[in-house]
C-alpha cells in the first residue's frame, strides 16, 4: 500500500487536510487517536470515524513483528512480516535509531552482502517502509531512521522518497536524521535536491579503485569512486550537511596502504565523514573481517592524515550478524519444516507386520 493511496482513502471518507494529517501522525508515531486535546469523536467526519477501526487494523497489518533478537550493544534485530508473507529486517539501533529495509532482496549483488545473494524479490511500498517505523516505535523511541537495511533505496526511489517525506513531516524526525544510503545512482543526485525533505546522504564507497569497485558491486551503476565523491560533494554543499562515505573493511581486499592513500586522495578537503565498518563474516562467503586492532589502526592513521573517520561496529553483530542473515535463517528454518511435513509417514509397527 502506498502512502498516496492511504491519503486518497482518507479523503474518500470525508477527511480534510487537518483530519488527514492527524491520522497519519497518529499512525507513524504509533500513538492512540485519543492522545491529544481533540478526540476523534470531536472532529472526525462520521464516515471516517466508522471506518477507523478497520483502517487502523489494515495499517498495523502492513508490518508485523515476527521475532526480536536483542544484542548486547543495546540494539535489536527485528524480523518483520509483510502482508503477503514476505519478510524484511529492521534494526533498532542504540541512541534511538532505526535501520529500515526498502526492498525484499536486492539487485545490486554486492559480493560481501547476504541480502545480495538472493537477488531482488520485490519492492517495499512506501506504506510498508513507514509501517516499519511505526512498528519500531511500539518497542522504543525512534528519533533517527537510516535506509541501510535490505535493498538499494535508489532502486525503489519513488517509494523511499514518499516515505521520507512523511517521516520528515508528520513523523517528527529531523531531516538530517533521515539517512538515504545508496551505492550511487545518477537519479539520486537529480531528485534529492528537489525534495521538500532533503535527507542526509550516505554513499557506499568501499574502495578507491574503479576496477575493484566493479568486482565488489557488480550490478551497481558504473560510477567511478572519483565521480561518486564529486557528486556527493555537490549534494553536501547544496544540503549544507556532510556526506557519509561507507567503507566495509575487508581483510586483504581494501585494507592496504594503497587504499589508505586512495582515501586521502579522494576525501581530503571534502565535506565528508568516513564510516569504516569491519565486515560481518557470513558463512559461505570468502571475505574475512580484519581484527579490531587493525581496523582501529587504519582509522587512526586516516584521522592523522586529515580524514574525519569514524570506526563503527555493525549493530547487533552478536545476533545474526550482517543484514539479511536473520531473514535467510528464518527462510531456511521454514524450508526445513516444509520438507519434514512433506516426508511420507513411516508405517507403524502393525503395518510392518511386527
Amino acid at each position: 500500500m502506498q502512502i498516496e493511496a492511504i491519503r486518497q482513502r482518507l479523503r474518500a471518507l470525508g477527511a480534510k487536510t487537518p483530519h488527514e494529517q492527524r491520522l497519519l501522525r497518529d499512525w507513524v508515531r504509533a500513538r492512540p487517536h485519543t492522545q491529544g486535546r481533540r478526540k476523534p469523536d470531536d472532529f472526525l467526519p462520521l464516515a471516517l470515524r466508522s471506518a477507523l477501526q478497520d483502517l487502523d487494523a489494515e495499517l498495523q497489518g502492513l508490518a508485523r513483528l515476527i521475532s526480536s533478537h536483542p544484542g548486547e550493544d543495546g540494539s535489536a534485530r527485528l524480523l518483520v512480516g509483510l502482508n503477503d508473507g514476505q519478510t524484511v529486517e529492521s534494526v533498532l539501533l542504540p541512541r534511538d535509531g532505526l535501520c529500515v529495509s526498502s526492498q525484499v532482496g536486492c539487485a545490486v549483488g554486492c559480493q560481501f552482502c547476504m541480502t545480495g545473494q538472493s537477488g531482488l524479490i520485490r519492492q517495499v511500498s512506501s506504506g510498508e517502509i513507514v509501517a516499519q517505523v511505526a512498528l519500531a516505535r511500539t518497542q522504543r523511541e525512534v528519533k533517527k531512521v537510516v535506509f541501510m537495511g535490505m535493498g538499494e533505496p535508489a532502486h525503489n526511489l519513488d517509494n523511499v522518497l514518499e516515505a521520507i517525506d512523511l517521516l520528515g513531516s508528520e513523523g517528527n524526525i529531523g531531516h538530517k536524521n533521515l539517512v538515504f544510503s545508496t551505492v550511487g545512482d545518477p537519479r539520486v543526485f537529480e531528485r534529492l535536491p528537489l525534495e521538500r525533505v532533503k535527507p542526509a546522504l550516505a554513499l557506499s564507497l568501499h574502495t578507491s579503485k574503479a576496477d575493484l569497485r566493479e568486482r565488489l558491486l557488480p550490478r551497481a551503476p558504473r560510477i567511478s569512486p572519483d565521480e561518486l565523491v564529486e557528486l556527493g560533494e555537490q549534494y553536501a554543499r547544496q544540503s549544507a550537511y556532510p556526506i557519509q562515505y561507507q567503507w566495509t573493511l575487508l581483510e586483504g581486499v581494501n585494507d592496504g596502504e594503497d587504499e589508505l592513500d586512495g582515501i586521502v586522495r579522494l576525501l581530503k578537503g571534502k565535506y565528508a565523514i568516513l564510516n569504516m565498518i569491519p565486515y560481518n563474516s557470513i558463512p559461505g562467503l570468502e571475505f574475512k573481517r580484519p581484527s579490531w586492532e587493525r581496523a582501529a589502526e587504519i582509522a587512526r592513521t586516516l584521522h592523522q592524515r586529515g580524514i574525519l573517520t569514524k570506526l563503527r561496529d555493525s549493530a547487533g553483530q552478536d545476533v545474526d550478524g550482517g543484514c539479511g542473515q536473520l531473514r535467510a535463517r528464518s527462510l531456511q528454518s521454514s524450508e526445513q519444516v516444509l520438507r519434514f511435513q512433506k516426508r511420507p509417514a513411516k508405517p507403524d509397527a502393525k503395518e510392518q507386520g511386527t
